[in-house]
């Protein structure tokens, strides 16, 4: 148990980094993404606003049924 305890107690804590080193290391790691070509992104963004679109269009049809819906069973 004591040599357990010692190798512990042996370990330091990590050395505290300046803010602005966060800063470097967010550059860093920002380059090694891989970022979309313009055709990439131009080409995502469009299916994301077509999804959105057919998602909007089911939801406002649904709405409209249940509207009608409560208001022939409540009328």
């Amino acid at each position: 148990m004591t040599t357990q305890a010692s190798k512990a107690s042996a370990k330091s804590a990590p050395a505290k980094k300046s803010r602005f080193s966060f800063f470097a290391e967010v550059l860093v790691e920002l380059r090694k993404a891989h970022w979309p070509t313009r055709q990439e992104a131009l080409r995502l963004s469009i299916l994301v606003l077509a999804i959105c679109v057919v998602v909007g269009i089911i939801l406002g049809a649904l709405d409209l049924a249940f509207t009608r819906l409560f208001f022939l069973l409540g009328g």
